[in-house]
């Protein structure tokens, strides 16, 4: 039975969590909505644009890449539906960008649980520069014309006459919108995984859904964790690993691979559907995401396991 204690055990764990988060994600957000509106985002697209070629991409794709990586997807997406592109040049754009965007926010989330923001990071922009190179040297196709099914944006008529403190308050209004969507799903969600740990149903729960942390290498307690995370993105899904890791429920090994596998697949509903105003094939861009972050994630954890166990052999034998 669900008592007052248990709801205000699940609220007390929801703000907690929630405030450890905001206290990344609202900085990061302000500055970042600030950044670009100085020419420090026009510097770092002219800087990329030459080596768009590598990809198949025109120079202009490097707004949508940039955008995307240090903004959010939205702002990838409204930059994409602005360019002619191919079907495969989009689809290219979609693939980078899946991997790697809002990485300032994101990363420095991330950072919250432990993991180095190089690690975080780095896999990240690898895995988007890695598959964007593969798609543009094997698939032999795609040359027809993309097809977004949404009309094209426009500039608004006052962007231009925009002043300073303008721009503040809407970049506040950015952080605090985020905050509050954190707060929404964060506290709720807490409170839920209370009851059910109260009821004694979250240890049976992550027993049936222990089959994907055991392929990943990962303790069952990542069960949630993981699903979470795949279902409403990596910030959430840190919030639960933070929460986790407060308990000692996961090992630094359990946290990397967490982190590893939802920096490559995450929010892989709202994220896929994002790309549909693009006439992109969805199928394939949400296959390769799982794909690659079971791949990645097996053989990091194979890797480790297999470090951690010959290190008593190469101390012996020093």
């Amino acid at each position: 039975m669900v008592v007052s204690e248990t709801l205000r055990r699940g609220w007390n764990r929801g703000w907690r969590t929630a405030w450890t988060l905001s206290k990344v994600i609202f900085p990061v957000t302000l500055v970042v909505s600030l950044l670009k509106e100085t020419p420090v985002m026009d510097w770092i697209i002219r800087l990329i644009a030459p080596f768009m070629s590598w990809f198949g991409l025109p120079g202009e794709a490097a707004v949508a890449l940039v955008m995307g990586m240090v903004i959010n997807l939205y702002a990838a997406i409204g930059a994409l539906l602005t360019m002619d592109l191919t079907v495969k040049q989009a689809f290219t754009v979609a693939v980078m960008t899946s991997f790697a965007h809002n990485l300032l926010v994101e990363t420095a989330v991330t950072r919250q649980v432990g993991v180095s923001v190089w690690f975080s990071a780095g896999v990240r922009i690898g895995l988007a520069l890695v598959s964007g190179w593969l798609i543009h040297w094997l698939w032999q196709g795609g040359d027809t014309p993309a097809r977004y099914t949404v009309p094209v944006p426009t500039p608004a008529d006052d962007a231009a006459t925009a002043d300073w403190w303008s721009i503040l308050q809407a970049a506040v209004g950015t952080a605090v919108s985020g905050i509050v969507q954190l707060v929404i799903i964060v506290i709720p969600l807490m409170i839920g995984i209370q009851i059910l740990r109260d009821l004694a149903v979250l240890e049976r729960l992550s027993q049936k859904l222990s089959l994907l942390p055991r392929m990943l290498g990962i303790a069952p307690q990542g069960s949630l964790t993981l699903v979470a995370g795949l279902v409403f993105g990596l910030a959430y899904g840190a919030g639960l690993i933070i929460e986790s890791a407060r308990e000692g429920n996961l090992s630094r090994r359990d946290l990397y691979l967490l982190v590893l596998f939802l920096s490559t697949c995450h929010a892989v509903f709202e994220d896929t559907l994002l790309f549909y105003p693009l006439g992109i094939p969805l199928w394939p861009l949400l296959g390769l995401r799982l794909l690659l972050a079971l791949v990645l994630t097996v053989l990091t954890a194979h890797i480790w396991r297999r470090l951690v166990l010959s290190r008593p052999l190469q101390e012996v034998d020093g």
